[in-house]
């Protein structure tokens, strides 16, 4: 069995392969009624394109997706919603000096282990391609977040790239649309440029963090003990490709903490709702939403495909050399912040669904009571 598919009510299948005609999503139990157009789903599957700066790879990409399912007269039928992305610009010539050798830190190892079949056109399943559909499925999930609960915020930036970490001083929300980096802090924009600049005429690659926060987030949200949102989170970062590590909230800085600074204090504000002194936990206790923002952060290695000879192994177990040719992402963290922001969709709204499931009523409401 190939697990292709995430989420519980709200549920996501991808399919596709990075050198094959098309990808896309089929997504069901989307509620019925969401408004919902291509254009909708077309403003975040620009954000993460390819070939938009020089800091990404230069394969050419109007990811233009179709709607084929689930659809009529512009809202959600309650059945399941066909997304299509055609693939346009392939050169899978540029990876036929690879067909046989196994690209270090690639999947192709192990995929070859598993299958015994290897797709070695850019990776096929493996390849970060595959999170067009999920940024597909994300922009669907957005809309009926925005039907169910409004107030809801979803956003995503970079806080490093390499060994270069923002000044959260210098904070800005609105830088985070205004550079190539996604990054709230106008000075770092500047100096990761330079950086990557050099970088890139190098042939070498970086990783990044990106971190995503979504505010207006009722409380309520998941459910012990094997329910926990932030379980679903973590699994949905995860997934991503190239993600090596997850954070909810302080993350592992928090083993540094005493609990006395840890422990998030609560007030009781002038609206009769639990007011936090700190959001060290991340928006989560116990698994179930605060109504603070979630906050998760992902770590993203750097790219494997470089300019830069490495060692590697053949199918037939021949010791040789390797560089990989073709057009990569001198960091893959850049094009992640809208697939990170895309996995917090899907997994808010399908939370949502489980609890509207269980609790019943409108989400968000004050069950219990306070004072």
């Amino acid at each position: 069995m190939s697990l292709n598919s995430f989420g519980h009510l709200f549920r996501v299948t991808t399919w596709g392969e990075s050198h094959g005609p098309a990808l896309g999503a089929t997504v069901d139990g989307c509620p019925p009624g969401v408004p919902i157009s291509e254009e909708m789903i077309q403003q975040w599957l620009d954000k993460r394109k390819p070939g938009q700066n020089k800091y990404t790879t230069q394969r050419r990409e109007p990811d233009q997706v179709k709607i084929l399912s689930g659809v009529f007269e512009g809202v959600t039928t309650g059945t399941p919603v066909q997304l299509m992305i055609e693939n346009t610009d392939q050169r899978s010539k540029d990876y036929g000096d690879i067909a046989e050798k196994f690209r270090p830190g690639h999947a192709d190892i192990t995929y070859w282990q598993k299958y015994g079949i290897r797709d070695y056109r850019g990776g096929g399943r493996s390849s970060a391609r595959e999170t067009a559909a999920r940024v597909a499925a994300g922009g669907l999930a957005r809309e009926a977040i925005r039907a169910l609960a409004p107030q809801v915020e979803i956003k995503g930036y970079m806080t490093q790239i390499g060994p270069h970490v923002i000044d959260r001083a210098r904070f800005d929300w609105d830088q985070i649309d205004e550079n190539p980096f996604w990054v709230p802090d106008a000075v770092a924009a500047g100096e990761w440029a330079d950086y990557m600049d050099a970088l890139r005429k190098s042939g070498n690659s970086v990783g990044a963090v990106v971190e995503v926060v979504a505010k207006g987030v009722p409380a309520g949200l998941g459910a012990p003990v094997y329910g926990k949102i932030d379980t679903d989170l973590a699994a949905a970062m995860m997934s991503i490709n190239a993600v090596k590590g997850v954070e909810i909230g302080e993350g592992m800085a928090a083993a540094s903490l005493t609990g006395e600074e840890n422990a998030d204090e609560i007030f009781l504000g002038n609206d009769g709702q639990p007011v936090y002194s700190s959001n060290h936990a991340g928006g989560i206790l116990g698994g179930i939403s605060t109504g603070q923002d979630l906050v998760v952060r992902f770590a993203v290695k750097p790219t494997s495909s470089i300019l830069k000879p490495r060692q590697t192994i053949t199918k037939s177990g021949q010791s040789v050399e390797i560089i990989t040719k073709g057009r990569h992402d001198p960091c893959v963290g850049i094009r992640a912040v809208p697939v990170g922001e895309a996995m917090m969709a899907c997994v808010i709204l399908d939370h949502m669904l489980l609890h509207r499931g269980q609790i019943g009523g409108k989400i968000g409401e004050n069950r219990g009571k306070i004072g």
